[in-house]
This record gives structure tokens, C-alpha cells and sequence, in this order.
């Protein structure tokens, strides 16, 4: 059985994830991209002649029961709006990250997918990345004991404010960087250890210019007693480790991105030799002070998800991520902002 995908977005969402995860995996196939750009629909035609380019997403719901799936990666401020057309027309979702600019809007729509019986499914593909593969390896093997800590980094030198939505002021836009790299930091945060009692956050804004965050920490307070410490920074003129685990027998500590976000915007797919592997020289070091070893890095593996979206439309099993999740994530985000605004760890509201 083959799946026919309608992906509404052609950014770099669209054709440097959603589109070659889509197009290589087995069971799927990319039937429709929605732009209205004439450049990148010029783009689509090229790389996918088989798929129908469609100016609207409103020309989507036009033909009944022509799509299995809908595929968001919208700018935002489209997220909801646009899943609740598909949900209501019949169609199960993938939303890209971060789902709504509000938990409030997350739950309005969980609460219909449950009515129309069909599922959004978040793509917070982040948990697919070969070093982040690897710490849940260690830490649910006992590799490291009791984790104590848990360190966790985004950073990059971007020191200019580059002009678009994910700049923007507006709420309604989800933008500066907590929303959108810290959504990944945060599920993965949330992935290992739970949902956490507390939330202490710093929230910066340091760019000439600037509208959005751009230099946030967040601080996590997990059930077992975990601490996640989540950086996530547009102007970071030295970057920290990628993950430092600390645990009561042992650390995990690790440079460097996963490669597959690069080899996708090059033009590669999980097709590809070598795909998502990292070369010994770059893995991680697994022990204590002056007892070290190369732990070697698992493959990234963003096709899993796809494959996984694949098997849970086809009623073989549950959807890789859910939107509990994601609303976790949110309820997060906000209680980070309400922290960092009074000085006060707070709860997430449930």
C-alpha cells in the first residue's frame, strides 16, 4: 500500500526535511507540494516531477480522499489553522515544530483530532540525531549509573538579525529561538527524564535590532531528580559541548552536530552511503577524569521517523511522537517565560 502525502510548505522545512524524507521512504509517496513561490515550485518540478505543485492549500481539500496525509511546514502561525482544515477534510497530520504558538491552541487541537479520531503527529525529528541516538543508549543502559545531570546546547554564531518570521514580534509567529531550537532541546529534555516538577529560565534578547530571544538557558527539574541544563543561543562566540551527561559512574560528553541536517540541505537523502554516520575522530568520550574512551556515535536516522508516520497510519503501531508531547513542550516554553520573567522557578501548568 502506498501512502499519498501532501506537503504544504517549500522552505527550508519543506525541501530540505519533509521532502526527501518523504520521497525515499518506502510506502510513502510525495504526491503534492503546496507554494506559492514561482521560484521554488520551479524547484519542486525539478527535483519531484511526479508530484503536483499547487499554489493554495485550499486546492488540497478540493479533491476528497485523495491525500493520506498532510504534511505542515508553514511558517507558524499557520500551524493550527492549517492541521484543523486537514483534520476537519479527513486527513491525518504531521506538524512541524514548534505546533502552535500556545499550549491553549495545542490542546484545542488534540481535542479534535480525538474527535475526528486521527492523529497529529509533531515532527520533532531531533530525536533521531545520531549523538542524541547515542546518550539514550547510555543513559537507559546504565552506562553513566544515577544521571545527575544533563547538559545540553544549540549555539551558533549568527550575530546579525536576518529579516522574516522567525524574527518577528508578533506571538502569534512563534518566533526568536526558545520556540523554535529550544522545542528540540526540550523534547529531547523531556524524552529521557519526564515531564519536570520545575522550570528556572534566563531569557535574553542581544542583537542591535532584535525582536525575538536570541540567548536563552533553561533549567529542568525532573521527577527522579535529574537536572536537564538546556543553552540555546544565536551569539555564541564559543560553543559549548553538543551533550555533557553527568552521572554518578561515568560522563558522556560530545561536540559537534548530528550531519544530517547538512547532507539534507546539500542535496542528500538516507539513500546516501554512509548515511548519518559520524567519523571516529568526531565521536564522544565515554569514562571519568583521566579514564576516557571513544564511545562511538550511532547513525542518525531521520528516516526512522517517516518510516515509523508510515506504520501508524497503517494501524500497525502508535505515532513516533504524539501531541501530548508537544503540548508538554509548550507548557514548558511558557512556564520558562513566566520564570524568567519573575525570578521565580515555576511549575508547568498542566
Amino acid at each position: 500500500m502506498t501512502l499519498r502525502v501532501a506537503l504544504i510548505g517549500y522552505g527550508i522545512g519543506g525541501s530540505a526535511f519533509h521532502a526527501p524524507l518523504i520521497a525515499t521512504t518506502p510506502g510513502l509517496r510525495l504526491d503534492a507540494v503546496v507554494t506559492a513561490d514561482a521560484g521554488r515550485a520551479a524547484a519542486v518540478r525539478e527535483r519531484y516531477p511526479e508530484a503536483s505543485v499547487l499554489d493554495s492549500a485550499d486546492r488540497l481539500w478540493e479533491s476528497t480522499g485523495r491525500y493520506d496525509l498532510v504534511v505542515v511546514t508553514a511558517p507558524n502561525r499557520y500551524h493550527v489553522p492549517l492541521a484543523r482544515t486537514a483534520l476537519t477534510a479527513g486527513i491525518p497530520v504531521v506538524l512541524d515544530k514548534p505546533v502552535a504558538a500556545s499550549a491553549a491552541d495545542a490542546r484545542s487541537l488534540a481535542a479534535l483530532s480525538a474527535v475526528r479520531g486521527l492523529p497529529v503527529i509533531p515532527f520533532h525529528n531531533r530525536r533521531w540525531d545520531g549523538d542524541f541516538r547515542t546518550v539514550r543508549r547510555l543513559v537507559e543502559g546504565g552506562a553513566l549509573g544515577t544521571v545527575r545531570r544533563f547538559e545540553s546546547r544549540f549555539e551558533r554564531w549568527r550575530p546579525e538579525v536576518k529579516t522574516g518570521w522567525r524574527e518577528s514580534g508578533d506571538p502569534r509567529d512563534a518566533g526568536g529561538i526558545l520556540f523554535d531550537l529550544g522545542s528540540h532541546l526540550i523534547d529531547q529534555a523531556v524524552a529521557l527524564f519526564g515531564r519536570p516538577d520545575l522550570v528556572h529560565a534566563e531569557i535574553d534578547t542581544r542583537r542591535p535590532g532584535a525582536r525575538t530571544p536570541d540567548d536563552v538557558f533553561v533549567a529542568l527539574t525532573h521527577p527522579g531528580g535529574e537536572r536537564s541544563h538546556l543553552w540555546m543561543s544565536a551569539v555564541a562566540s564559543d560553543l559549548g559541548p553538543r551533550f555533557r551527561v553527568l552521572g554518578s559512574a561515568a560522563s558522556y560528553t560530545v561536540h559537534g552536530m548530528d550531519p544530517q541536517e547538512d547532507a539534507l540541505r546539500a542535496g542528500g537523502t538516507p539513500l546516501d552511503a554512509g548515511w548519518g554516520q559520524v567519523p571516529p575522530p568526531r565521536y564522544g568520550r565515554l569514562g571519568t577524569p583521566g579514564a576516557t574512551t571513544p564511545e562511538p556515535t550511532a547513525p542518525g536516522a531521520y528516516q526512522e521517523f517517516y518510516a515509523a508516520v508510515a506504520r501508524t497510519l497503517t494501524g500497525e503501531e502508535p505515532p513516533p511522537v504524539t501531541l501530548a508531547d508537544a503540548i508538554t513542550g509548550l507548557e514548558i516554553i511558557e512556564a520558562a517565560q513566566t520564570a524568567a520573567r519573575t525570578g521565580t522557578p515555576t511549575a508547568p501548568a498542566p
